[in-house]
């Protein structure tokens, strides 16, 4: 049986959605953010030496990081579903956006938000000295290439209704994550159509819905 070890409010939604695509049977194992830190717990470090989410068993395989979880499922249990052909445009489409997920787009999301986190966790008298750094790193170096990045997602979707053709697949699993992470934070406010449709498309999906009711409180949905 497949546990996947789900973190709350957090990347591995996407796992569940994956799941429930394939229509495989699998378990949810529950993790709570700390409170105060907003961290993983201790606990995870059982599953895996790094303590982070998401991560699946499958039987005796151990199996963490998202791109690899979801390259994973997808070969041993897709039968050929979500994937392009081998040797297509599609699929080299597939490779790419399977992996700027985490490699080009979340680096700057997740900068985004420690900058803006930093005055709420600083003592008061630090709290105006930590906005005007994050204020002017935002301004200079993150505000511009998450504008960028926002831009290129749109223009990806100018000729399909998906990432790597007409069809889903896993890199539009994979891509979920950064633009709704972009759209809660207000990103995609103005002329952003297709990433808006994207998002529409998904939500409607029976395959994501039933995944939200397994995974819980979800602040991206």
């Amino acid at each position: 049986m497949i546990v996947v070890h789900h973190l709350e409010a957090s990347r591995s939604q996407r796992v569940l959605w994956l799941l429930e695509e394939l229509g495989l049977e699998y378990e949810v194992q529950r993790y709570d953010r700390d409170r105060k830190t907003r961290l993983a717990p201790p606990s995870l470090r059982a599953v895996h030496p790094l303590g982070k989410s998401p991560v699946i068993t499958d039987g005796g395989i151990t199996v963490a990081e998202t791109g690899a979880i979801v390259e994973y499922l997808i070969g041993t249990y897709g039968k050929g579903r979500l994937i392009p052909p081998e040797g297509t445009d599609e699929r080299r489409r597939y490779t790419y956006w399977l992996h700027h997920a985490e490699g080009s787009a979340m680096p700057f999301l997740v900068m985004k938000l420690v900058f803006d986190e930093m005055p709420k966790q600083a003592p008061f008298v630090l709290k105006p000295l930590m906005r005007a750094i994050g204020n002017k790193v935002g301004d200079a170096f993150l505000d511009p290439n998450l504008g960028a990045n926002i831009r290129f997602w749109e223009d990806a979707l100018a000729n399909s209704a998906w990432f790597a053709g007409d069809a889903l697949t896993g890199a539009d699993i994979m891509m979920s994550f950064p633009i709704e992470a972009a759209n809660t934070r207000g990103l995609l406010r103005g002329n952003y159509p297709r990433l808006n449709a994207f998002l529409a498309a998904i939500h409607a999906r029976p395959a994501w819905q039933r995944a939200l009711e397994r995974g819980g409180p979800y602040p991206f949905a």
